[in-house]
């Protein structure tokens, strides 16, 4: 599939995940993949913009207004905003004459109090604001950084739950507005994150059915993100490997070391491709493998790898078939940036 096609297949993609399965990795991946395609892309972050603008080689974290984190030259962008209920309330009050009222009213910790009173109005706020920013046209694609799993679940039925609550007015109809574009395929569809690890694949699964279930979301093909590379040599005798190489190993305790090592790794492998079929068994959707990176520090030069990785996988969907096929290739790590 046209990785500029699958970008533009929804205005609005939502990143979603159990907690440490790199889901604003995935994010950073998606946005720097489109752009890389020529589309103009904001990325939206909640209350924080966490580790992602290191993974952009931006020194300082991104706020309220928004910033430039990746301008390829002849490609397109990636901008990054924060938005946080209170900012997002600050506007919405401004956009309707009450200027001078507005920032007083969040200071005096108003919203909370209104939180209390009104749950969901929180949600809202932001997502309404996202909303916003969708009918605006001004972003090709908008990747917003879901909370994780559990809580993205009911960030996405908040407007729901206050439509039951509220009959009419302007709150009703921005909670009506935001389920509409939720809903809409054409608008908003979620890519759910996962670790080849069977806790991830369990809640990935869960959540999933309790999306399409509770909020009636589109979802994307599944990343499964850290997947070690496949090696097809570890039955290998570490002697005769090096013999064949043309060196040799110091002694018996290095042999032994080199053959615990790919013992791991096969194991390691087998687990992964394992979860990876229990996932496409109990979820039926394409998958999108990213490559295990082995840093703890990921930058510029990981993403990079990510991003292309993850438009390798995209070109090989094949999207004209009845029950939807991923051929998956070898993943190998590209030592350019």
């Amino acid at each position: 599939m046209d990785r500029e096609a699958f970008c533009r297949q929804s205005n609005v993609v939502v990143v979603a995940g159990k907690g440490g399965v790199g889901k604003t990795t995935v994010t950073a991946a998606l946005a720097r993949m489109a752009a890389d395609v020529g589309l103009e892309v904001l990325v939206v972050e909640l209350d924080d913009a966490g580790g992602l603008h290191n993974l952009f080689g931006r020194e300082t974290a991104f706020e309220y207004e928004e910033a430039v984190l990746y301008e390829p030259l002849g490609a397109g962008r990636v901008r990054g905003r924060v938005i946080t209920p209170d900012d997002a309330l600050v506007e919405y009050l401004m956009d309707h004459g009450l200027r001078r009222v507005a920032k007083r009213l969040v200071a005096a910790g108003v919203l909370e109090v209104v939180a209390t009173a009104i749950p969901g109005i929180r949600e809202v706020l932001v997502l309404g604001k996202v909303k916003q920013l969708e009918r605006s046209g001004t972003s090709d694609l908008i990747v917003l950084d879901a909370p994780a799993a559990g809580h993205a679940v009911t960030f996405l039925t908040s407007a729901l739950g206050l439509m039951d609550a509220a009959r009419g007015g302007p709150l009703r109809s921005q909670a009506q507005d935001v389920v509409e574009m939720l809903r809409d395929p054409a608008r908003c569809q979620v890519m759910l994150v996962s670790l080849p690890e069977e806790t991830p694949v369990n809640e990935l699964i869960e959540t999933a059915y309790r999306f399409e279930d509770l909020v009636g979301v589109a979802l994307a093909p599944v990343v499964v993100n850290a997947c070690y590379p496949v090696l097809t040599h570890l039955s290998a005798d570490p002697v005769a490997a090096a013999a064949a190489a043309g060196a040799e190993l110091p002694g018996p305790e290095e042999a032994a070391q080199l053959a615990a090592a790919a013992e791991f790794r096969s194991s390691r492998q087998d687990l992964q491709a394992m979860q990876m079929e229990r996932l496409a068994a109990g979820l039926p959707l394409p998958q999108l493998a990213l490559p295990y990176q082995f840093t703890a520090d990921l930058g510029p030069k990981q993403l990079g790898v990510l991003s292309r990785a993850l438009g390798a996988d995209i070109d090989a969907l094949v999207v004209d078939e009845p029950g939807v096929e991923v051929e998956v290739e070898e993943l190998g790590v590209d030592d350019d940036d």
